[in-house]
């Protein structure tokens, strides 16, 4: 399974984004998605998953943040509203697969086994 971030990019205070990830290879195998994101200087922390039928969310980013899927498509889409300079960091999408990360959390790493590059999210005050 191949991964591509891609979306972000600078705002101010207040703007909105659409992060997008593509999906490519076996999809048919993943059963979780989710978003991560990693600002400079600390750890990558969850943002949003589906897992399961049901979707998730760091208290972060909740009630302003929307994650959605187009199946057919093969994509994977994160709404943030109301950004704050705090939302600034690289954002990842990723995937658990197979049976790679089954025993893992949708909101921790060991929840997904595929990854796909960063893409840049900068919030100005």
């Amino acid at each position: 399974v191949q991964l591509q971030a891609y979306g972000g990019g600078s705002v101010q205070a207040g703007g909105s984004l659409r992060l997008s990830c593509a999906a490519s290879g076996r999809t048919a195998s993943v059963y979780r998605m989710g978003w991560f994101r990693q600002a400079p200087g600390k750890e990558r922390e969850f943002v949003s998953a589906w897992s399961g039928g049901s979707t998730y969310y760091a208290d972060s980013v909740k009630g302003r943040s929307a994650i959605s899927r187009d199946n057919a498509k093969n994509m994977m889409y994160l709404q943030m509203n109301s950004l704050v300079p705090e939302d600034t960091a690289v954002y990842y999408c990723a995937a658990g697969a197979f049976s790679g990360a089954f025993g893992g959390s949708y909101s921790n790493l060991d929840g997904y086994n595929y990854w796909g590059q960063g893409t840049l999210v900068t919030v100005s005050s």
